[in-house]
């Protein structure tokens, strides 16, 4: 199948929306890593700045990954299973990134574990808050309710299609297709954008 403009544009938007939340949930999973004690000016910030940059590259990388597997139109508990594993294996990659740019001589994978777990469960919160209920909304041709008197037009009717003179095309009205709660999607991308994104 042909990638459009518009298919092009919603998967830039779906890497760029997952890699800029997988260096948000590591960047500050490494300052609360921290300790609350720590003040501001001795908080990590370099170090959390490198693991947030790392995180976001391991993110498009396994992004692609799965593009290219074809695994990407998920439901939404695969679909997040499959995010918070990114966010795990993002945030080791990250620390073992950021302990070479540091010059660290023993790697401490007791934090590194830490600041993978704190990341993995904001993700996980991200993920649940994220999720709604997908409706796309489609353009059809509308129908008339009822007779239509002749030489007149049909009497508005609650709820129901505008009136339509007789001899004029039904105006076209939008119809939402309610998709079930189990397609919902724990992307922060407007359903429309991550569905033309992840669609085969």
């Amino acid at each position: 199948m042909a990638w459009t403009p518009a298919k092009w544009r919603a998967v830039v938007l779906d890497f760029l929306e997952r890699a800029g939340w997988s260096a948000g949930e590591v960047f500050f999973a490494t300052l609360l890593a921290g300790g609350t004690t720590a003040t501001v000016a001795n908080l990590p910030w370099s170090y959390s700045l490198t693991l947030a940059l790392s995180a976001a590259v391991s993110s498009v990388i396994l992004t692609a990954l799965q593009y290219l597997a074809k695994q990407t139109n998920l439901a939404f508990w695969p679909d997040l299973l499959v995010r918070l594993l990114k966010t795990f294996l993002g945030s080791l990659s990250a620390s073992f990134a950021a302990a070479k740019v540091f010059d660290v001589t023993s790697f401490h994978w007791s934090a590194a574990f830490n600041v993978a777990v704190l990341a993995t469960l904001t993700a996980l919160g991200k993920g649940l808050l994220a999720r709604q209920p997908a409706v796309l909304v489609a353009p059809a041709a509308g129908t008339a309710g009822g007779a239509v008197p002749v030489g007149g037009a049909a009497p508005a009717t609650v709820g129901g299609p505008a009136p339509v003179a007789v001899g004029e095309a039904p105006p076209a009205q939008a119809v939402a297709v309610s998709v079930p709660a189990a397609r919902a999607n724990p992307s922060t991308l407007p359903t429309h954008t991550y569905v033309e994104a992840v669609k085969p």
